[in-house]
């Protein structure tokens, strides 16, 4: 392995959810264990589940490792730190403000921006505590903050007062209030962040374009603000023998070469290892150890399948359920790469096929609708907003209204809060909300969606409903976007996931994110389900059986409806092939 080569003091992980960065990271510790080092192992994922990993509890306090000599671990639940830093900012401020201002800040400090530079709070104290420095020789960190948060970090106007400078608000810069105290803190931290002889950084993907994409926009992301020393991890790779008597398994292995054939170049120049999937879930100390080895375990293979322990429908059942209505809209939400674009253009195509007018649009950047569906349909009009040219447009707006009489500190502070992922998301569902107008009369698809949170911003501020009441007659009745995604007459949110554990989990935050904005989710799609196929590969036919407990736990404690799409053999481009996500 490149990337354990004279390991540093400090080791980052980082990567989107479900790549496997927790197993890693565990399975790194335990090795740097067994050659005799002290390591302590940090986990501000709030998705992982480190002390499930070790089978012992671990939580907000430093915890010895029972059966790895050497080896502490420390939980930090980001949650819980966003929780507690909310309240070091907004309890002063109770009872002098009005609560509709406190309840606009509260909310401006419940995004991801917040979790995150709270558990970045909490670490940093890690990365400058030269005594707990000392007593280890690595410290190994399972998550990494985004380029965003320490460009936040970096800018001079992030230390003045945001509830004083900014009462009208803006979605990232309300978090950074409460770190006046840490300054010197934070700027030690982010100095040996950027240090190579300290610290290495270290991107985990999978063999998969939108995943390789991602990670080679956060390579450049974070090499822009020093954090130069990066190598790069594969994981789950799917061994060629697996490929060479099942069609299903040879399949996959293509994809995979495929796209680590055409990775993009910056990714290239770095240091590059492959690991290849595992049969098991990565849990316990010995099979953590087998991460870095190419030999498998043999594992017994359920004889069940998911047809014999459960009766979920497929997704053309609910389709069935949507086409009633006759018009409305549909909305597909959840994190990347788990095939929103494909799901929304399938479910589009299937009620075009039923005689009933569909207007399907999408603003996924790596999303062409006009290659999947390779051809037109009766019914079908379709659309793409381009993310880039409508963030482009927001930002040129308020920068021309909010920040026309700022100083060139506070146009920087402006500037990079208009980077973040809140303010993505409100350029684009603006443009959206032009589109959702026609739901009254047809059917509108959509790909993606904003976060409860990003339409709570919106709400509280008022600037959402501003925007769509402004050249309506105030005497006359009118329903805007949020009254529309809050009525599930009209709306209907399918959340996307895979059946592992992380997609769940973060599926799981989503939903909840959701229910605070007052939107109900009306069912969960589990795609690209390994344990809905008929595969015949003895390691595909293993994962399959580790997919049950997820799909078991979306079917009892998280969805009312559930539909389960296989895993498909050939790439679902073209109506015929969209037509069989739903109707295979």
């Amino acid at each position: 392995m490149r990337f354990l080569d004279h390991v540093p003091a400090f080791l980052f992980f980082t990567g989107k959810g479900g790549v496997g960065k927790t197993s890693l990271s565990c399975a790194t510790a335990i090795r740097l264990a067994r050659q005799g080092k002290k390591v302590l192992l940090v986990s501000t994922d709030p998705a992982s589940n480190v002390g499930q990993v070790f089978s012992q509890t671990i939580g907000n306090s430093i915890t010895v490792i029972a059966n790895v000599a050497g080896l502490s671990a420390l939980e930090i639940d980001p949650q819980l730190a966003a929780q507690q830093y909310r309240e070091r900012i907004v309890g002063p401020v109770r009872g002098l403000l009005p609560d509709s201002a406190v309840k606009s800040i509260e909310e401006q400090l419940s995004g991801a921006c917040t979790t995150e530079i709270a558990a970045f709070d909490e670490f940093t104290a890690l990365l400058t505590d030269g005594a707990l420095i000392a007593a280890y020789d690595h410290i190994i960190f399972d998550t990494a903050p985004t380029g965003h948060t320490i460009r936040l970090l970096q800018l001079p106007g992030a230390w003045s007062s945001f509830i004083e400078a900014n009462p009208g608000g803006a979605s990232c810069l309300g978090p950074l209030s409460g770190l006046d105290k840490q300054r010197q803190q934070y700027a030690d931290a982010v100095k040996a962040l950027s240090d190579p002889d300290h610290t290495r950084l270290i991107l985990v993907s999978r063999a998969q374009k939108t995943t390789l994409d991602e990670v080679a926009r956060t390579h450049q992301e974070l090499a822009a603000i020093g954090l130069s020393r990066q190598y790069l991890v594969i994981n789950g790779v799917l061994p060629e023998r697996e490929a060479l008597h099942d069609a299903l398994a040879a399949a996959i292995y293509r994809h995979e070469q495929e796209a680590i054939v055409a990775m993009p170049a910056v990714l290239r120049d770095l240091p590059i290892d492959y690991l290849p999937l595992k049969a098991a879930n990565l849990v316990g100390v010995e099979a953590l150890s087998s991460l870095f080895s190419d030999r498998d375990e043999a594992i017994p293979v359920a004889a069940s399948t998911v047809a014999d322990v459960m009766d979920l429908p497929r997704l053309s059942t609910l389709v069935d359920e949507i086409a009633k209505t006759g018009h409305g809209l549909v909305m597909m939400m959840g994190k990347g790469g788990v095939g929103k674009t494909t799901l929304a253009a399938a479910v589009a195509v299937a009620l075009a096929k039923r005689g009933l007018p569909v207007h399907l649009t999408t603003s996924d950047p790596a999303a062409h609708l006009t290659d999947t569906l390779l051809g037109t349909l009766d019914n079908l009009d379709v659309s793409r907003i381009d993310p880039h040219t409508e963030i482009a447009r927001y930002r040129e707006h308020v920068l021309d209204t909010k920040g026309k009489d700022l100083d060139a500190q506070g146009r920087a502070m402006l500037e990079e809060d208009l980077r973040s992922p809140c303010t993505e998301e409100i350029a684009v569902f603006q443009a959206f909300s032009r589109i959702i107008r026609e739901a009254g009369k047809k059917f509108i698809v959509m790909d993606t969606a904003p976060t409860g949170h990003t339409l709570l911003l919106l709400d509280a501020t008022g600037a959402f409903h501003r925007e769509a009441t402004r050249h309506i007659d105030p005497l006359l009745h009118h329903t805007t976007p949020m009254m529309r995604l809050q009525d599930p007459e009209r709306t209907k949110v399918m959340i996307v996931t895979l059946a592992e554990t992380t997609p769940v989990l973060e599926a799981a935050g989503l939903q909840e994110e959701l229910r605070r904005a007052g939107i109900e989710p009306w069912a969960w799609l589990i795609n690209n389900s390994l344990s809905a196929t008929s595969t015949s590969s003895r390691l595909l036919k293993q994962r399959a059986a580790f997919e049950l407990a997820q799909i078991e736990a979306v079917r009892t404690r998280h969805a009312e409806r559930v539909a389960l799409v296989p895993m498909q053999i050939d790439e679902p481009v073209g109506i015929e092939r969209l037509l069989n996500l739903v109707e295979p």
